[in-house]
This record gives structure tokens, sequence and C-alpha cells, in this order.
């Protein structure tokens, strides 16, 4: 590793949709997050934050070392205006995250005004693909480019050589990935008429479009000779639909090409999905930093990450060039996850038995896998089981009761419980 790269260990950033996710973020080592208040936010599908939970969650990250940041970045309407004063001067001098993420260029200049004490992050939606808008965004005052998801690795290369050290980049490394340029999509809006620059996007790239035939296909009138072939399986027909993103396996080419944030993608996504990826990227980005020369990728990691909901994985465009590999799904559908079956409450060493609170049900003699922060995961068959008065049970059936199992080694208070 680089004199640069071992004083600055990139970040992991993980998405917090609401405050459970955000706990189970922090819990399986993010060094930061990011989420939305009830307005403003590019993903109003999520649940997002109240005023008041921004304020404790803020000081909930800041107890314990991670850092906030605050999505403020929709295209904002001429109508919607008059409510952004307000909303950042709140953030301004109550909520105080650590940054804010914005790609409206007037939406900067009000946040300049009205929220003068916290960092601008400049989002993906702002396409930044060429080391003269970083320059630009940073003499204006922003300190961090979250880089266009279109860029090879060789230009984030070309981009970091050419910008001031202290201004750093940011890029996804994980997760949904859109078919539109950077996010700008239209497509939700004319079937819909729900804007996705304003949040609220319907996702219809990802819908099931059929055809009477099996197979067709379509191309423009003046240019019949670049077909894109619809390819119709028993799901449905997804010609748009994107694979998601893993680049779990190139931890070494991200740090080397100068990328100071990884950014996790998902808010809408489970506390599971947000604690898994947060926990195998954290976990073999460390490996990375401790290992140097001599750090070969460890399996078990994509294995982790294999156990939450996604799509066919690829590694984006850091690879591949976006004109050349549009990074198509080949089914569609969802590779649906392992059974997230409760969390760990407490632990009682002396009699080696752990309380568990159900998130779905689980049964006398399942195998089972335990999930720990910073550690790979755990076979394990549940036995014993038993209710709170201490009577035997075969299963546990309603949600979120609590009950205790015989634990064959330590468990920990926030580990999960998954299926097998």
């Amino acid at each position: 590793m680089s004199e640069r790269e071992m004083r600055n260990r990139p970040e992991i950033l993980s998405p917090a949709g609401n405050f459970e996710k955000m706990k189970f973020a922090v819990l399986y080592g993010a060094d930061a997050v990011y989420v939305a208040g009830k307005s403003f936010g590019m993903r109003a599908a999520s649940e997002n934050f109240s005023d008041e939970e921004l304020i404790y969650a803020v000081k909930y990250c800041h107890d314990r070392g991670v850092k906030l940041y605050v999505t403020v970045n929709v295209m904002p309407r001429q109508y919607e205006l008059y409510l952004l004063p307000d909303y950042l001067k709140f953030l301004n001098d109550q909520a105080k995250p650590d940054a804010l993420i914005i790609s409206d260029m007037g939406v900067f200049s009000m946040a300049e005004k009205y929220a003068p004490d916290i960092d601008i992050h400049i989002s993906t939606q702002a396409s930044t693909v060429n080391s003269e808008a970083c320059k630009m965004y940073h003499s204006m005052g922003a300190k961090r480019i979250v880089l266009s998801r279109e860029l090879t690795l060789t230009e984030i290369k070309m981009i970091r050589a050419d910008i001031p050290e202290e201004l750093e980049l940011e890029a996804f490394v994980h997760g949904a990935m859109c078919v539109s340029y950077s996010g700008r999509c239209l497509l939700s809006n004319f079937f819909t008429g729900r804007d996705a620059n304003r949040g609220q996007c319907a996702q219809p790239c990802r819908w099931e479009y059929f055809e009477g035939e099996k197979y067709a296909e379509i191309f423009e009138k003046k240019r019949p000779e670049e077909k894109i072939s619809l390819i119709e399986n028993e799901q449905g027909t997804f010609m748009f639909s994107s694979k998601d993103m893993c680049m779990i396996e190139h931890i070494p080419e991200l740090v080397e090409a100068g990328i100071d944030s990884f950014k996790i993608e998902g808010r809408v996504k489970s506390a599971y999905y947000t604690a898994l990826t947060a926990n195998a990227y954290k976990t073999e980005l460390m490996r990375y930093v401790e290992q140097g020369e001599n750090y070969r990728f460890d399996s078990k990691s994509l294995y982790e990450l294999e156990s939450v909901s996604h799509r066919e994985y690829g590694t984006g465009y850091f690879f591949d060039d976006c004109h050349e590999n549009a990074q198509i799904s080949k089914d569609g559908g969802y590779i649906r996850d392992k059974a997230f079956l409760s969390t760990v409450v407490s632990f009682d060493r002396e009699t080696s038995r752990a309380t568990l609170c159900q998130w779905n049900k689980s049964c006398e003699g399942q195998i089972c896998e335990l999930v720990s922060p910073g550690v790979y995961s755990r076979e394990f068959t549940l036995t014993d089981m038993r209710d709170m008065n201490g009577e035997k049970i075969e299963s546990s059936p309603h949600p979120r009761m609590l009950f205790t199992v015989s634990a064959p080694f330590e468990f920990k208070e926030g580990d999960i419980v998954r299926g097998q």
C-alpha cells in the first residue's frame, strides 16, 4: 500500500433507510452512514428520518465514532424551494450532521447560505466524470465528490492524480445499478408520474415486460444494424434491469485508485442487508490494510454477500466501458437471501444460553449460521429452545418473541441468526 493509502484508510459508507437499519450499519462496521429526512432525499420509498430522529441519529453515530451524512440531493422544482431554508437551518443549527449530499447547484448555493457549518458532498446525480468538474466544485467549497457510476477505475485514477489531495472521492462499490446515466431517469415519470429526480422512482427498469413471442429484437429506425435482443423467460422480459454491483473481490484496486469512501447502495433494503454488506466490506478492507502485499481475497466475504437478496452480480463499469458492456442482467430476477431468523439480545456465559428476538420463524433442530461483526458466519444447530418461562418450545412463531437456546459458542448482543 502507498503512503497515502496507509494514511487515509477508505471509509465504509452504509445506507440507512431508518433508525433500525442505521443501528445495524454502525454495529457491523460502517465508518459512516447516509440518511435522509422526510423531504429532499432521493429515496422517498424508504422510511427516512423525522427531524427528531435526525437529531438523535447524529448523536447516536457520533457517540460511537461514526459519521452521518444527510442527502439533500433531489432536483427541486420552483414551488418547492421555499421549504429549503428552514430545513437547511434546522440541519445546521440542531441536527448537525457531518455533511450534506447535494446534486442541484441551486440547493448548493442555499446550503452555503443557510447551513454554512456543514460540509458539502457532491452527489453522483451531478454526473461528475472529470477532474475539472471536481476542481470547480472544490473551489466552490465542496469537500467530497461522489463520482459518476459510469467511470472506469482507470479514469478514477486519472481524476485522483489531477485534483487537490484534500478533495475526497467517493464511489459506489456495491448494490443496485441504474439503467440511466448516473440515476437521471425519466421512465418513472413517464409511466407513473412519479419523478425519479425528486426521490419518487417507481423503478420501471425492473418491471417485468412481456411479448407474445419468446424472442424479439428492437432497433431505432435509422440504425437497423444496432439491434437490441429481448429474451423472455418465465419471469418476463428484462431489457432494462441492470446487474447489481459487487466489488468485494477488488478491494486493492479500489484503494489504489485513490477512492476515499466505499459507498454501499440500498436505503430501501433490509436491516439484514445493511448489516451483511457493511460487515463484508469492512472485514475484507481491514484484512487488506493489515496484510498489505500478502493480502489474498477470502471467498467467505463473497459468500456473505451472496446470502442477501440481490440480482446477478457484476463489477459495474469499473473494468468495462458502459458503451461496450451495459451490465444488463440476464434474468432480471432477485436471488433471494437466506432467512433472517433472529437477533441476539443477551448471552449467559454461566449457562451458555442465548436469548434471541424472533424476526422470522425458526424451529428446534434447524441448522443455522451466526453472523457477528468482524467475524465470518459460523454454523450451529438450534437446540433446547425454550420460552421466557423456561418451557420447551418447538418453534418461534410469533413476531419479535423472545426465547432462549443452547449456544455452542459465545454469542454477543446484536449478532444475527440466519437459516441455511
